[in-house]
């Protein structure tokens, strides 16, 4: 992990940045671009909810919402990158998995045309598990939040 003391913000990454840092695709990629990346510490995922997504066709129809596991999944990318940002060239070759997830809470439905602000912030890091604290807003309201752990895995 980089030094604590590190604020300095990074360059914001976009969707072909993201691709090469972890493996998901449509359409299970729930990230669109990272802003307010700061190393070791934190990162704001950016994704737009759109109708076209495929989740929208049996959740529900009539009333599309934002599956919960879905909003929590753009958390767990949003932190996947900020790992491999984190680690750099330490990085190559490994993977980061999901592990577990505490304090979950689902505010507000998130519907097509929202925006959601994926803010994810490192709780702590102990060899290969990582912690971290994850708060979703849209439109400067949250509609979610949760605690969880990954692993960096080869």
């Amino acid at each position: 992990m980089t030094d604590e003391s590190q604020t300095e913000t990074v360059e914001a990454l976009d969707i072909q940045d993201i691709l090469e840092m972890i493996p998901h695709r449509y359409p299970l990629l729930l990230v669109d671009r990272l802003i307010n990346i700061i190393p070791g510490k934190s990162a704001t995922g950016v994704k737009n909810v759109t109708m076209n997504e495929p989740q929208f066709q049996g959740h529900f129809p009539g009333r599309p919402i934002m599956p919960g596991v879905m909003i929590v999944e753009s958390m767990a990318q949003t932190a996947g990158v900020l790992v491999i940002k984190t680690l750099g060239a330490e990085s190559q070759g490994k993977h980061v998995l999901f592990m577990s997830i505490d304090n979950a809470k689902f505010r507000k439905p998130v519907v097509p045309g929202d925006t959601m602000h994926v803010n994810v912030e490192i709780m702590q890091q102990r060899g290969p598990v990582w912690r971290f604290s994850g708060v979703v807003l849209v439109d400067g309201k949250k509609v979610a939040e949760a605690d969880f752990s990954a692993m960096i895995v080869d």
